[in-house]
């Protein structure tokens, strides 16, 4: 348990940093989500963390209307969701089931949705926003590892376009966001 806790604390520091850099002006940009423009997506990998966080505690998820809030202090909230997050899943253990917000699953499963989710969907954010995207090595094969499990899946479920090739000497980010669906 306490890697992959790990390897999401990694990953919403990363994201965190990442989110310090996007300014106003950003929020209507693309992104590689065709359908989502940066303020969309931010809105949707929060509310997925916010609701992680409160699925892991045992807590009330936000309602289908409720939204992760866009806007000045976005960091800073995302922050505060992130350690909420991190402290249910410490608590909880990754044993047994957990609802989510998409019907009970287990616990380990549910972790590494809420890591692959974070770690795309950052590397989106930087991208759409010209800042760097590569995410830390090891939080990327993590998140790859985890991805190779589930997503498959999920793919036309939940609309991931498939994999986009890459080389042999691609680096860890560039080899999960290709599975991902996303061109490095």
């Amino acid at each position: 348990m306490a890697d992959l806790v790990q390897k999401l604390s990694e990953a919403f520091d990363h994201t965190e940093g990442v989110l310090r850099g996007v300014r106003p002006e950003h929020l209507d940009q693309p992104t590689p989500c065709p359908e989502w423009d940066v303020q969309t997506l931010v809105s949707h990998f929060g509310g997925v963390v916010v609701n992680m966080g409160r699925g892991a505690g045992g807590e009330a998820l936000l309602a289908p209307d409720e939204a992760f809030p866009v806007g000045e202090d976005l960091a800073a909230r995302f922050r505060t969701e992130a350690d909420r997050t991190l402290a249910a899943w410490r608590a909880r253990g990754l044993e047994g089931e957990v609802d989510v917000g998409a019907g009970p699953m287990p616990a380990s499963i549910a972790i590494g949705v809420n890591l692959v989710d974070t770690s795309t969907h950052t590397w989106d954010v930087a991208k759409a926003t010209g800042q760097p995207a590569d995410l830390p090595d090891d939080v990327a094969t993590t998140a790859l590892e985890l991805a190779q499990g589930f997503v498959p899946q999920l793919r036309e479920v939940v609309g991931i376009a498939p994999p986009v090739p890459v080389g042999d000497d691609a680096s860890p980010t560039d080899r999960l966001v290709a599975f991902m669906g996303r061109q490095p």
